[in-house]
């Protein structure tokens, strides 16, 4: 089982929305679990651009990952 660290604001709002019953902060949460949520989808596509049995396989994995990050084609190797 992998574990995931989250910034410590982010924690104190969960505990907040889920011990305190405070419903004044979802968005704070969703968009705080939505950038790691799409943290861990970069770093999974770099694992799998780094490691990936196949030239092709790593090709398209590189692809999407620059895709993901925002970089321009021209910025591309």
């Amino acid at each position: 089982m992998k574990n995931v660290q989250i910034p410590y604001e982010l924690f104190m709002l969960l505990i907040r929305h889920y011990l305190v019953e405070d419903d004044t902060c979802l968005d704070e949460i969703r968009q705080g679990l939505e950038k790691k949520l799409d943290s861990l989808v970069q770093h999974e596509l770099y694992g799998k651009f780094k490691t990936a049995p196949t030239q092709e396989e790593r090709e398209k994995a590189r692809q999407e990952y620059l895709d993901r990050r925002g970089v321009l084609d021209g910025f591309r190797w």
